[in-house]
C-alpha cells in the first residue's frame, strides 16, 4: 500500500514537473503579446478618451472623428483596402489554382511558393523605392517605354503616386499572401468529390459550381477579409511612395501625432483606436470563415 502511493506521488510530481516546462515555453509568446499587443492597445485605449490639457477623461477625441476630412480618409483607406483585397484574392486564388490544381510542373508550384513568402513581406520603403524605381517619372520600365515605343504612360493617365498606383504597389504584396493562404484550401479539396461529380454526369463546371466553390467560398472571403485589414493598417509603403499627399488613416494618425503642425495625440489615439475596432472586427470575421472551411478540409 505505502508503494503505491508513493508511486502515485511520484507520478504526480511528473506530471507537475512536465507542465510547469510546458508552459515555460510559451512564455516569450506572452511577453511578447503583452509588450507589442496589450500594453499598445491599452495605452491607445486610454490616450483616446483622455484631454490633452488636463489628463481627465473626455469624449472630445472620438466626437472627433466625425469631421468630415476624417470620415474622408477613413472612407479612402477602406476603398483602397477593399480593391486590393478583391483583386489581390481573385488573382492569387487563380496563380494558386493554376500551380496546385492546373497541371503545371512541380517547379513552378515550388517557385511561386517561394516568391510568395519573399513577397508577401516585402513591404515598407524598399518596396516604394522598388516601384518609383521601376514606375516612376524616370524609372526604369517608364523610360524603356518612352525611348523604344515612344509612348509615355504619365501622359495617358497613370501616375504611381496617387490611388491607382498605391493600389498597384499594395497588389505586390497582396496576391502572394493569397497564394500562400489558399493553397492548403486548394490542396484540401478531396480527390472523391471530384471523381463522385464525374460518376453522377456532372460536368467540370458544375463540380466547381455546386462543389469546390461552395466549400472553398468560405476560405475565399475569409483570406480576402485578411487581406483587407493587411492593407487597411499599411503605414510605411503609403507614406514614402506618396510622401502624405493621400488623405488616409495610417498617414494622418502619423500626422497627429508627430506632425508639427497637426499635434494632436489624442486625435491619433482615437483615430488609431478606430483601426483596431475595424481590425478586430475583420480578425474576428476571419477566424470564424477559417472555421467553416476547417469542417470540409479535414
Amino acid at each position: 500500500m505505502a508503494a503505491t502511493i508513493v508511486e502515485i506521488n511520484r507520478i504526480r510530481r511528473s506530471i507537475a514537473s512536465r507542465w510547469v516546462w510546458t508552459w515555460l515555453g510559451v512564455v516569450p509568446f506572452f511577453l511578447f503579446a503583452l509588450a507589442f499587443l496589450f500594453l499598445p492597445t491599452t495605452s491607445l485605449f486610454v490616450g483616446a478618451f483622455q484631454d490633452r490639457q488636463s489628463g481627465g477623461f473626455t469624449l472630445a477625441n472620438v466626437q472627433a472623428l466625425g469631421q468630415p476630412f476624417i470620415l474622408r480618409a477613413y472612407w479612402a483607406t477602406i476603398q483602397i483596402s477593399a480593391v486590393t483585397a478583391v483583386v489581390g484574392g481573385l488573382f492569387g486564388f487563380l496563380l494558386a489554382y493554376a500551380t496546385v490544381l492546373g497541371g503545371l510542373p512541380r517547379w513552378t508550384r515550388t517557385a511561386l511558393l517561394t516568391f510568395s513568402g519573399v513577397a508577401s513581406n516585402f513591404a515598407g520603403v524598399p518596396l516604394a523605392f522598388a516601384f518609383i524605381a521601376t514606375l516612376g517619372r524616370v524609372g526604369l520600365v517608364t523610360a524603356l517605354l518612352k525611348e523604344w515605343f515612344g509612348f509615355n504612360i504619365y501622359d495617358h493617365g497613370f501616375n504611381l503616386y496617387s490611388f491607382g498606383g498605391l493600389s498597384l504597389t499594395y497588389l505586390y504584396f497582396q496576391f502572394p499572401l493569397m497564394v500562400l493562404i489558399i493553397s492548403p484550401a486548394l490542396e484540401g479539396l478531396k480527390r472523391e468529390w471530384r471523381e463522385a461529380a464525374e460518376n453522377l454526369g456532372a460536368s467540370t463546371r458544375q463540380y466547381w459550381r455546386y462543389v469546390a466553390l461552395p466549400v472553398l467560398l468560405p476560405s475565399l472571403l475569409g483570406t480576402m477579409i485578411l487581406l483587407f485589414g493587411n492593407a487597411f493598417g499599411a503605414y510605411a509603403t503609403a507614406y514614402a511612395l506618396t510622401g502624405g499627399s493621400l488623405n488616409l488613416v495610417p498617414i494622418l494618425i502619423g500626422a497627429q501625432i508627430r506632425g508639427d503642425v497637426l499635434h494632436n495625440p489624442g486625435l491619433g489615439y482615437a483615430l488609431a483606436l478606430g483601426m483596431v475596432v475595424i481590425m478586430a472586427v475583420s480578425i474576428t470575421l476571419y477566424s470564424w470563415l477559417q472555421r467553416r472551411t476547417a469542417r470540409w478540409l479535414r
